[in-house]
């Protein structure tokens, strides 16, 4: 799954927590989360003020927040484990499984959260 693809398939699914994600899925919308909020602190803080900077990357944030757990719980799904384990990032020693899990290739088959993803 390439970038465009990717951010499409996330926001089409804007608050779908079952089925599965690919990795490519996953850390594309990854990316473009995070350079959304890059991009939106810079331009608001070269606009209005530090400030201003701040409260525009923390609406971004806002805004991404469900996409960004509907498709880390779909990630989980695709490596077999629950989408309740990403409340694991809570903590910091728990945050280092689910990267892990995240990272891990799919299951290639069926599994309880449905078939593959297509890459």
């Amino acid at each position: 799954m390439v970038f465009s693809e990717s951010i499409s398939s996330c926001f089409a699914k804007y608050g779908t927590f079952d089925g599965r994600a690919s990795r490519s899925e996953f850390w594309w919308f990854y990316l473009f989360s995070l350079l959304l909020g890059w991009g939106a602190s810079i331009a608001g803080a070269a606009a209005m003020g530090a400030a201003v900077g701040s409260v525009v990357q923390m609406i971004v944030s806002l805004v991404l927040m469900v996409p960004s757990l509907a498709v880390s719980s779909r990630r989980l799904h695709d490596t077999n484990h629950s989408g309740w384990l990403q409340l694991l990032c809570l903590t910091i020693v728990g945050a280092i499984p689910v990267i892990i899990w995240w990272a891990q290739p799919g299951i290639a088959g069926d599994n309880q959260y449905g078939p593959p993803p297509r890459s």
